[in-house]
């Protein structure tokens, strides 16, 4: 069963958060990873608005959990840490 990578994000450091977005890119391609929308026009209805939304889906939980985990996606986080405002879940499709 697919799942979805989901953030919310509020970015403050725009030139770290773009290296980020690069190196995280090739890791999720790298676990399946396909994004179906990343940024674009957005409604705020409920919570803190974070102006950038990414959506991706991957082949399984299990698929985004080992990419979040992986060595390649914990380094490019290391470019995003104090360059955003982040919130993440993995949810798996009904």
């Amino acid at each position: 069963m697919s799942a979805l990578w989901i953030a919310h994000v509020r970015v403050t450091d725009e030139a770290r958060y773009m290296e980020y977005a690069r190196r995280a890119t090739g890791a999720i391609a790298d676990h399946g990873g396909e994004f179906l929308v990343r940024g674009g026009t957005y409604e705020q209805l409920e919570g803190p608005d974070r102006p950038r939304n990414v959506v991706a889906r991957f082949p399984s939980l299990q698929a985004a959990h080992d990419c979040y985990h992986s060595d390649a996606y914990q380094e490019a986080l290391s470019f995003a840490k104090g360059a955003a405002e982040r919130e993440l879940v993995i949810v798996e499709e009904a």
